[in-house]
């Protein structure tokens, strides 16, 4: 066998992104495969999912029937190859390849034949993400290659915030789509916030009833004068997040809830005003908070209030089988546990130093309490202020250095700092920019992000679990808002997340773009209301609504 880049090959129809790690062709050449009418999908056990998977979505775009397949016939192979987590590093990993009359999909599990469907299915070409056929095609041919691939980490996640601006359960199973479609498996659910409550906890109902929605909503930075003068909320039910989880499952996705504690829970405060600090506010005056930022209304350090989330994580982990929980624990405002006579109380009867130890504190009455059930908690990287709990994981969020301190002590890291990943920062200086935040992102620049720090030594490197970006949507108001700053970065970053690219300097971005060309049309089939290079459209503008853009490049720290 002969070993070339895989997209070098003219026999390819279309760039891949991710790009895989590796292509293979026979000496002497040999013989591809033909898709057409008579395909079938032989499934092998274990694989009857990913079938299913393929019928639905590129035998939909094809009007293929792809029925179930037993014989010596044309059709795709799906096969669990267990040996193949050995040879190429995980148990993700996947071969496809081309020969005659069988097009073989190998999987070193479940999960790495379905990566290897999604392989297969761009490789079809932007048509094969339609909903139906759009031309006639009576074949597509295959080169003879074997096509190898494995992800570099474990945790490829996206952040996805329904707290400050509500997203319909079917805006949320498309995102999961968009996801699977760029090889990323886990969707971090950002759920409560001060500006909304958005799963049903039935032993609390007024978590729904009163903090789910808001009577007005700020419309741009938090500086702006504008206002939408219209109640905004929304929330899951129940049954409606077992349907996210199930089907993000059928997708290879983890499904992540956050939580937020102590912090960033005036919504919670709203609808149970028992749980915030009585003896230095009135809570009961307290409603869904309408702006942007940070608010100083945080929960009161009491047993009370323990006891009361500890209902809302059970009612949790019968709703979402993860291993991680995250529980949020980032920017708690201390003002009110200082002029707290009860805050103050508990301090002493704990033996603590401070405030940062009554957070640290809280954090580890719930990594006791998740551990305790078999799941493990995890939180942004202020949970590292006043001692990290035992056990837990960090989101490093505030650049590089908390997940530098927490893989030095031990803890697993999840990397996403906001100078780098966070999408919600704009993507142009230019003055056409809807409502800009933050630092210029290019697609480029997310392109070169390097999760691993080079300061963490190969044992310090492996409590690295992978990356993540992360959509915050205080500027974003609907699904195409939305799509505009996710896309086409996203793209970029499920390729720094899956890929063994070289160093960020290194990189071959030129190759990138031009792979981008096609994946531009993949991104019209699927619907996607991405920002064009050439700029925002006009539709996808907002002149007059305040940003707040940073000048200069960003810290790298």
């Amino acid at each position: 066998m002969s070993g070339i880049p895989y997209d070098r090959y003219p026999g390819f129809p279309v760039g891949l992104i991710p790009a895989p790690r590796g292509l293979t062709t026979p000496i002497g050449g040999g013989r591809g495969h033909r898709l057409d009418a008579d395909t079938g999908i032989e499934a092998a056990p274990g694989t009857e999912r990913v079938a299913r998977w393929l019928r639905t979505t590129v035998g939909a775009a094809t009007g293929y029937p792809l029925p179930p397949h037993r014989d010596d016939g044309n059709r795709i192979l799906l096969r669990i190859l267990p040996g193949l987590a050995g040879e190429l590093g995980s148990p993700e990993a996947y071969r496809m390849s081309a020969d005659g009359q069988v097009l073989a999909i190998d999987g070193a599990s479940e999960t790495g034949v379905f990566w290897g469907a999604q392989t297969l299915r761009q490789l079809l070409g932007p048509d094969a993400f339609r909903r139906a056929p759009v031309a006639v095609r009576e074949e597509w041919e295959f080169p003879a290659v074997t096509l190898h691939d494995s992800p570099r980490f474990r945790w490829r996640g996206l952040m996805l915030d329904v707290a400050r601006h509500f997203m319909p359960k079917d805006g949320v199973l498309r995102y999961l789509d968009l996801m699977a479609a760029h090889k990323l498996n886990v969707l971090h659910f950002h759920l409560t916030d001060d500006q909304g409550w958005r799963v049903e906890i039935k032993r609390y109902p007024k978590l729904t009833e009163t903090g789910s929605w808001r009577a007005r909503t700020k419309f741009g930075h938090r500086a702006s004068p504008l206002w939408e003068e219209k109640p905004h909320g929304g929330f899951y039910t129940q049954d409606d997040i077992r349907e996210i989880v199930a089907y993000a499952a059928e997708r290879h996705i983890a499904v992540v809830p956050e939580i937020d504690v102590p912090g960033h829970s005036q919504a919670a405060i709203a609808a149970y005003p028992e749980l915030g600090n009585t003896d230095v506010i009135d809570t009961t005056s307290l409603s869904v908070w309408d702006s942007w930022g940070i608010s100083p209304n945080v929960l009161a350090p009491t047993d009370n209030t323990l006891r009361f989330y500890e209902g809302v994580f059970e009612e949790l982990l019968g709703l979402f089988p993860s291993e991680f929980i995250h529980i949020g624990g980032d920017e708690c405002l201390k003002d009110q546990w200082r002029r707290s006579p009860a805050a103050r109380a508990r301090i002493a009867e704990l033996g603590l130093a401070d405030e940062d130890e009554l957070q640290a504190w809280f954090v580890g009455h719930f990594d006791t309490w998740l551990s305790a059930r078999g799941r493990r908690l995890i939180g942004w990287d202020e949970i590292l202020e006043g001692g990290l709990a035992a056990g837990a994981a960090v989101s490093s969020w505030r650049g590089y250095q908390g997940g530098i301190a927490a893989a030095r002590a031990g803890h697993d890291v999840v990397m996403c700092p906001e100078q780098q990943v966070y999408l919600d920062h704009r993507q142009h200086e230019g003055p056409d920019e809807p409502v800009p935040i933050g630092y210029v992102r290019t697609l480029e620049d997310v392109y070169r992000f390097e999760p691993v720090p080079p300061e963490l030594t190969p044992d310090e490197a492996r409590h690295v679990l992978g990356t993540q970006a992360n959509l915050w949507t205080e500027v974003m108001e609907d699904q195409a808002r939305v799509d505009y700053q996710a896309f086409p970065r996203l793209a970029a970053f499920a390729e720094v997340a899956w890929s063994p690219l070289p160093a960020p300097a290194e990189r071959d971005f030129a190759d990138f773009e031009r792979r981008m060309e096609a994946h531009y049309r993949l991104l019209d089939a699927l619907g996607v209301g991405y920002r064009p290079p050439a700029g925002p459209l006009p539709w996808q503008r907002r002149p007059g609504v305040l940003g707040r853009p940073i000048e200069g490049p960003p810290p790298n720290r």
